[in-house]
């Protein structure tokens, strides 16, 4: 399932992106002469309409190679080159008078459309995607009722019963609506109908009454309200202090130092507040307990409540998440719900590159192929939306990569194009070339980097 998975998930994003190339190309006229989804060796393919559509060996990329362009700098946007494309009579060089019409001859406005182009398809891919899973299955929600921590200090005086229910216990109905999952709780809290409301929990006595008044007063009241989450580590961040500490997947804390620990908040309280400093958790693993000593990293964090930045600690882990339940969404409803699901994962990823190039975030975060296959064989476990929302993540991730100004990536391209239509004239083709092999050095580092990060974690480093 992992490999098939990750075949799946490769080329449907990557003949997004080069759909969106070739369709560009074809809307300013450039004739096409091939379409290729992979690298490599030819495996299979047919001309059509001028154009030679293959499938190559290596399924890490792809190219549209359009007539006109400088084959001596990159015969095509997305790595293919005469290197890595077998010759034979369509890779002969044309005349010059046979790129006339072709993408060198096109005014920049319309060579900046095509390689921009395949960035904006992964981009709608991902927009359309969440929109059909928003659509067809509904809002993820997580599969559970029971009640976290309540934030007392935050919570309106006709929800301060609240504040009897124990941590832990699950919510059995609001206003006489049974629950299943906690989108549901969130519905009862916001749209059930004002006044008295018996909230019913499993619990000897398990009712209590709150009041549910205007708009305001329901959002203050699920704010201060959570779903309880047990302190069980889902994932180690590879290279970070946990990692370091011998923190595996699947290890439930129990105690920091001399604290009891019995929900993630809690956990995540000790760690933040102990920024460089050598904590010791106690774990379970295999029905024994461990002491594993930890210092986490010093952070900096802006509190947009006080508005000062503060130095927090971080050791790396995320928390097993309840399962996901999905609840039902009209069309309407789902193409704003996917709109902002697309630009809040651009966000989180230019937030991530940002950390990165920063230093808030070790490069060990970086993965490669075997990373990726990872995620997507975990993602298709789960099931169909799951799968198909993972390659909206990675058609955005492929989005933003291909724009980084790296000569040989869309963005490289770009930077020429910009610097064409300062100066007036195009770079020559010895500078392109140039540049050209200095990207694919990066490229190449980059590469090599998240590879090897992901062999180190592999054996356990």
């Amino acid at each position: 399932m992992t490999l098939l998975s990750t075949l799946v998930v490769l080329g449907v994003v990557i003949f997004v992106h080069e759909l969106g190339h070739f369709l560009a190309a074809r809307s300013v006229g450039i004739p096409v002469e091939r379409f290729s989804i992979g690298l490599g060796p030819r495996i299979a393919g047919f001309t059509r309409g001028g154009t030679e559509f293959v499938i190559s060996a290596i399924p890490l990329g792809g190219y549209v190679k359009m007539r006109g362009m400088d084959d001596e700098v990159m015969e095509a946007i997305e790595g293919g080159s005469k290197t890595a494309v077998p010759s034979g009579p369509e890779d002969t060089p044309k005349p010059r008078a046979a790129s006339v019409a072709g993408f060198d001859s096109k005014p920049v406005w319309a060579r900046a459309w095509v390689i921009s182009a395949g960035v904006l398809m992964n981009l709608l891919f991902a927009f359309v995607t969440y929109t059909t899973v928003s659509a067809g299955w509904g809002y993820p929600e997580r599969e559970t009722t029971r009640f976290g921590i309540l934030e007392s200090e935050t919570l309106p005086a006709d929800a301060a019963p609240l504040a009897e229910v124990p941590p832990g216990a699950a919510i059995v109905s609001i206003g006489g609506v049974d629950v299943g999952h906690w989108g549901e709780v969130r519905e009862a809290i916001l749209e059930g109908p004002a006044g008295r409301t018996p909230v019913v929990f499993e619990a000897p006595d398990g009712e209590v009454e709150i009041r549910l008044g205007d708009r305001e007063a329901r959002v203050a009241i699920f704010g201060a309200m959570d779903y309880w989450l047990d302190p069980v580590i889902d994932v180690v961040t590879p290279g970070g202090p946990a990692s370091r500490a011998g923190i595996r997947p699947g290890d439930r804390v129990v105690a920091v130092d001399e604290r009891p620990i019995r929900t993630w908040p809690e956990l995540v309280d000790a760690v933040r507040s102990s920024p460089g400093r050598e904590i010791n958790l106690v774990v379970e693993r295999a029905r024994m307990r461990l002491d594993l000593p930890v210092t986490p990293d010093r952070e900096e964090e802006f509190d947009p409540e006080t508005g000062e930045v503060e130095t927090i600690g971080r050791v790396g882990i995320i928390p097993l998440l309840p399962d996901v339940a999905y609840s039902s969404m009209p069309l309407l409803e789902a193409i704003p719900a996917g709109w902002n699901e697309t630009v809040f994962i651009v966000g989180e990823i230019l937030g991530f590159l940002g950390d990165l190039l920063t230093g808030q975030i070790s490069a060990r975060n970086v993965g490669s192929v075997v990373a990726i296959g990872e995620m997507s064989g975990r993602a298709a476990a789960e099931g169909l939306p799951t799968f198909l929302r993972f390659m909206a993540l990675f058609s955005i991730n492929l989005a933003i990569l291909n724009v980084l100004p790296i000569p040989v990536l869309d963005g490289g391209h770009l930077a020429f194009l910009a610097i064409e239509g300062m100066r007036g004239r195009p770079l020559s083709v010895e500078q392109r070339l140039r540049w050209s092999q200095v990207g694919f050095v990066v490229l190449v580092g980059i590469m090599v980097l998240a590879l090897g990060n992901d062999l180190l974690r592999l054996v356990g480093l």
